[in-house]
């Protein structure tokens, strides 16, 4: 019996690190060296604070430095126009006209255009690097490709929005109720590419902000907040005349390239990062921050299970003691 246990101890402890050494000298060892690199680690508030401010800047710089081709925008505009109504979806006039009848309710619109765009998407990288730091960088880079790739469509796609366009009879609803906040109407109108509308980035960032709260929050109300938040802000850019529905469409192509972007990054969905990481001293002994982080978030389930995918087992002593 004595003999017997110890054999089997032998057997069983034996595949506990094989399996992660033979991956390593296969075929795709190589290729998940390649990608330790880009495993996430514990982000760097000045840094980020850093990045965001640069990257925005420059955005903003090139954004504004396409050359504002009025008679190809409002050409472009003609055209949305039409093909909406061929299909049967050319919606925009009636909400904006609808809406902007309500005076408490449109004017509640332009400064929620005007404000919560910038602000959730502040507080949702707040909340990622708070408290899901492991999956922070995974999100911040797909909403930094989601935005940088919007610049390849202001260049070859000039729009000029609803508002804007030749005997549209369209409401600029900041202009009616002198709301501020517009970088594209009033007096800050020369401070911002007037036609750069496609793609939306109002969408883009906030159909983000709504699947990153989806995915990662456990509340259920805060989950149908996350899908309710895009929801509302493409009835608001249609509202007040800022975006045709097909812009929107536009910056939610945007936002599937950035995902793809930091899929491949990252070698996973964002979401399925773990949430923590392990600090710097754990990383430099060759410890894998993903895996490690997966099993403690998998402390819940049975004691020997493989939550990892590491082919570790059951433990010597378990097995020893032949329970």
């Amino acid at each position: 019996m004595g003999e017997t246990t110890v054999k089997t101890s032998e057997c069983r402890t034996t595949p506990s690190s094989s399996p992660i050494v033979a991956d390593d000298r296969s075929d795709t060892g190589s290729w998940r060296a390649a990608w330790a690199a880009r495993v996430p680690r514990r982000p760097r508030i000045w840094f980020e604070i850093l990045l965001i401010a640069v990257s925005y800047w420059t955005y903003s710089l090139i954004r504004n430095a396409v050359p504002e081709q009025k008679a190809q925008a409002l050409k472009n505009a003609d055209w949305i126009w039409q093909t909406e109504h061929a299909l049967g979806l050319a919606f925009e006039h009636a909400v904006n006209q609808a809406v902007n009848s309500v005076t408490w309710l449109i004017v509640g619109m332009n400064y929620y255009y005007a404000t919560l765009h910038f602000i959730v998407t502040i507080g949702v990288l707040v909340w990622l690097y708070r408290w899901q730091p492991g999956r922070y960088a995974a999100f911040r880079t797909a909403l930094f490709a989601t935005t940088g790739v919007a610049l390849v469509g202001y260049y070859l796609f000039p729009l000029a929005p609803p508002r804007l366009m030749n005997g549209g009879q369209f409401v600029d609803t900041v202009l009616v109720h002198h709301t501020w906040g517009s970088m594209a109407s009033g007096n800050l109108k020369h401070m911002s590419n007037q036609y750069a509308a496609m793609p939306s980035m109002h969408i883009g960032w906030s159909l983000w902000c709504g699947l990153t709260i989806f995915l990662l929050a456990k509340a259920p109300w805060a989950r149908i907040l996350g899908l309710l938040y895009p929801t509302a802000t493409l009835v608001v850019i249609v509202a007040t005349a800022n975006h045709f529905w097909m812009d929107a469409v536009g910056g939610t192509l945007c936002l599937a390239f950035g995902f793809a972007v930091s899929y491949f990054w990252y070698g996973a969905h964002p979401h399925r990062l773990p949430k923590l990481v392990e600090p710097a001293a754990s990383t430099a002994r060759g410890a894998r921050p993903v895996l490690v982080a997966a099993e403690r978030e998998a402390g819940d389930g049975a004691e020997g299970a493989d939550p990892a995918g590491t082919g570790i087992r059951d433990s010597p002593e378990r097995v020893g003691s032949g329970r």
